[in-house]
Parts: structure tokens; C-alpha cells; sequence
């Protein structure tokens, strides 16, 4: 079920809010986990099982874990830790990368192997790193081990989070399992934040994929330079509407219900190096990568050559996790590579050059990535930068460019603007001085436009795909 869906809206959200506010707060918890539960059935029914497992695996690993480290049995703790580690990333390994290891292994080995492909179980990624953080956690003494396996599965099954996060850490919510306040004002901002949000993926995402998706797939005497730019650049745009509006969705629904989740995006595309963008984009999956794997490994403590392989190791798996391609493998060492030469000579050059340059700078590559990013097969991808950079002995422009450009132009720079934080700053300017009650009603009528905009596209079955729910 998607957000972003008319059955969501106006159905199972509304059924959820009414059931949740009803019940005593003794029971909200399991309220939520059914919910939830009934969330994740809706779209694949027989792998729920495959998550109640790894909730047991965590739940009862993580007491035995703080049992034996309360009886100063250092070394039974680390194997229990360890032991749902390896569980939920053999779980993990098995749908998402076993088909993978066998097609490879067969082609470069000459073996013979049967190549198992499953359908991936949604949000396994998500869902599976935090049941990890809960281990390793509990293991370190910075979260208490869940007694309550109700709160914890409410915790993994979340249905704001669950399918395409932010990856939210135990030790944030733990409070907020137990002491959470629902307040008015609270709610207000959720329903904002999800309309937004909805905005995001709805009126703006959605057009850019639609631009994708026809312009990828022209044939090479209909296509251009220009033409192949404006297909990366509408991808670029797309992925990040579509994250950033579900995240914000997310972030909206928890406060709906009374859950505080931390940011997952800071307007990535106003970065000046690509070491900034990784700050701003996607902030719970590379604060759990730093925090899970790059600290452990050593981080930056142990001299030049293993702070290298540290991020090699880091960059390898970051791509690793989006998917089981080799196309997400290149481009996550392709970062790796950009962050080495920003780290070893490039710093210093970007910080004395013009904001401009260096936003410049990191849009081209940023651009350029995404296009790695999209087609996970070779043929596509070689044919995709060739056409960029004129290799394909493409003409600039013809007529077909013209029309997009005339038709999508003034879109592509509102895109652009809705990117950054200059609208926030120029209603934060217009609401200055003017009284509460005039504000809340202008905030009002523009949340409320946006929703009935955001539904009317909705009605109409348009292009309304989810990026991440393959990851």
C-alpha cells in the first residue's frame, strides 16, 4: 500500500487514526502492530512471516544478551549479539543477494549452480538494519534490552518507517515507546509535514519519472544530447522528491501518532563537495553506516591507509545495500572514489572556490551518479553516459527537444527552487510581523490545496511509483 494512494488517504489512514485515539494507551503499542502488521500483509501477505522471525531472532537475542551480561558472561553475550546479527543478514543475504552470488558465480566459474531468485520481501533492508542497531546496542549498554515484545515489534513493524524508513534507531524511540505524548499541536504538524511531503512525491516526483521513463526509452534517432541531459536531470529530481517526500510522510505519520523520528534529509542538492551531499542526503543510512561499520572498523584512528579501506569497505556495502546489481556496487565506489579525492587534495581547493563553482561541481557529479544509479544493466547504462557527453554520434537538439524544453522548462526550475530552502525562507518572510491566527490560516489553505491538488492527481491513476520500495 502506498502512501501516496487513495486507499491510504482515505481508508486504511483514517480507520487507523479513529482505532488508535479510541483505545485506552495501554494498548496503542499493539494497536500500532496490527495496523502495521495489516500494512505490510496488504502488498505481500506471505512474507510477513519472514519479519515475525526476525522480530523473535532480536527480541529473544537481545534478552539473553543482557541476561549474560548481567552474570559477567562477556563471552556468551557477544555470541548471542552475534548470533541475530548473522540470522537477519542471512535473512537479508538470502532474498536479497542469492540469486546474485550464484548467476555470478556460475558465469565466472563456469559452475553449474541453480540460480534461486525470490521476490524481495518489502522494506527488508530497512526493517532488517534496525533489528541490527538493537543488538549491537543492547550489546554496548546504550539501549536497554525490550522486555515488552509488543513494544518491540510495534518498534520493527511501524508502518510510517517500515517499508522505505528513515532507519529509526531503537535508543531514539525507546522513550517514546513507553512515555509518548500525543498532543494537538503535535498532530498538526504531522498532517502538514505529510502533505507536504505528499506534494513532493505527487505533483513534482511523479512528472520527473514520467520524463524519465519516456525519455529513456527513445531510440537513437529520436534522441539527443540535450535530450539525454534532461533524462538524467529528471531522475535526479525524481529520486529525491520521491525519498524526501516519503520521508517527509513518514516523519509527518510518527507525529500523528506521537512519534518524534530524526531528519532524514537537508536540501542534499544546495551541497558544494560530495563529502557535504553525504551529510544531507539520506542522513539515517550513512549515520549508520559510520556509526555500525566505519567506527568498528577503526573509523580514521589507525592511520592513512586504514581510514582508506575503511571507507572502501563502507562505500562498497552502502552501494551493496540499495540492491543486488553491479550497477549500485560501481555506485557506491564511485563515491568512494570522489570522497577520496575530495578528502586527499580537493577540500581546500572547494572551500577558497566560489559557491557556485563548487555547487556546480557537485550537481555534475551528484547527476552523474544518479544516472549509474538507474540502470542496473550494463547495455543501458554504457548507452545512457555515451549519449550524454556525445559518444553516440547524437545531434544536440531537435525538434522533440524543443518541445521539452518549452513544455517542462518552467517545471524543471520550479523543481529546482523546491529543492532548496529559498521557499521556506520566503514564507518564513511573508509570515513575518502577521499575527498567529493570520498565519495558521494561510498555512492552512496551502496545506489544504496541496492535498486536494495532490488527490486529484491520485484519481487521474498516474505515473505513482516508489523508488526506494525496491531497496
Amino acid at each position: 500500500m502506498l502512501f501516496s494512494s487513495i486507499t491510504f488517504l482515505f481508508g486504511f489512514l483514517p480507520l487507523v487514526l479513529l482505532v488508535y485515539y479510541i483505545s485506552p494507551r495501554e494498548i496503542r503499542n499493539f494497536i500500532l502492530m496490527v495496523f502495521s502488521m495489516l500494512f505490510y500483509a496488504w502488498g505481500e501477505p506471505k512474507y510477513i512471516i519472514v519479519m515475525v522471525i526476525s522480530i523473535l531472532v532480536g527480541y529473544i537475542t537481545g534478552l539473553l544478551t543482557d541476561h549474560f551480561k548481567k552474570m559477567d558472561k562477556a563471552a556468551l553475550a557477544r555470541l548471542t549479539m552475534i548470533l541475530s546479527v548473522t540470522v537477519n543478514l542471512g535473512i537479508l543475504f538470502y532474498f536479497k543477494y542469492i540469486g546474485f552470488f550464484t548467476e555470478n558465480m556460475n558465469r565466472m566459474f563456469g559452475m553449474n549452480l541453480n540460480i534461486l531468485k525470490h521476490s524481495l520481501p518489502l522494506g527488508i533492508s530497512f526493517y532488517t538494519f534496525q533489528i541490527l542497531s538493537y543488538s549491537v546496542d543492547v550489546y554496548s549498554g546504550k539501549a536497554t534490552p525490550q522486555k515488552n515484545i509488543i513494544n518491540l515489534a510495534a518498534y520493527i513493524t511501524l508502518f510510517p518507517q517500515l517499508i522505505a524508513g528513515p532507519i529509526v534507531r531503537y535508543e531514539t524511540v525507546a522513550n517514546q515507546l513507553d512515555k509518548r505524548k500525543e498532543t494537538v499541536d503535535l498532530f498538526g504538524e504531522g498532517v502538514s509535514r505529510f502533505v507536504v511531503g505528499l506534494g513532493k512525491k505527487v505533483l513534482i516526483a511523479n512528472i520527473c519519472g514520467e520524463i524519465f521513463d519516456n525519455l529513456s526509452k527513445l531510440s537513437t534517432d529520436e534522441n539527443t544530447i540535450c535530450l539525454a541531459w534532461i533524462c538524467a536531470v529528471a531522475y535526479s529530481l525524481q529520486i529525491y522528491f520521491d525519498f524526501s517526500g516519503y520521508s517527509d510522510m513518514a516523519i509527518g505519520l510518527g507525529k500523528m501518532l506521537g512519534f518524534r523520528f530524526l531528519e532524514n534529509f537537508d536540501y542534499p542538492y544546495i551541497s558544494k563537495s560530495i563529502t557535504e551531499f553525504w551529510r544531507r542526503w539520506h542522513i539515517s543510512l550513512s549515520t549508520w553506516f559510520k556509526d555500525y561499520v566505519y567506527i568498528p572498523l577503526g573509523g580514521n584512528r589507525k592511520g592513512k591507509g586504514r581510514t582508506i579501506f575503511n571507507l572502501f569497505i563502507v562505500w562498497f556495502l552502502t552501494g551493496f545495500w540499495h540492491g543486488a546489481e553491479w550497477n549500485f556496487i560501481i555506485w557506491g565506489l564511485y563515491y568512494f572514489v570522489l570522497l577520496m579525492l575530495e578528502k586527499l587534495f580537493l577540500h581546500d581547493k572547494l572551500e577558497k572556490a566560489p559557491a557556485f563553482v563548487s555547487r556546480l561541481y557537485a550537481l555534475f557529479f551528484i547527476n552523474l551518479g544518479w544516472v549509474i544509479f538507474a540502470y542496473d544493466k550494463f547495455p543501458a547504462l554504457k548507452c545512457a553516459v555515451l549519449n550524454m557527453f556525445g559518444g553516440s554520434g547524437l545531434k544536440l537538439g531537435n525538434d522533440l527537444t524543443i518541445y521539452y524544453l518549452m513544455s517542462y522548462g518552467l517545471f524543471f526550475v520550479i523543481a529546482f527552487i523546491a529543492a532548496t530552502p529559498f521557499p521556506k525562507k520566503v514564507a518564513a518572510k511573508l509570515m513575518e510581523n502577521k499575527k498567529e491566527g493570520f498565519q495558521a490560516v494561510v498555512s492552512s489553505i496551502f496545506i489544504l490545496a496541496v492535498l486536494i491538488l495532490s488527490t486529484a492527481f491520485l484519481a487521474s491513476e498516474a505515473f505513482n511509483p516508489f523508488l526506494y520500495f525496491r531497496f
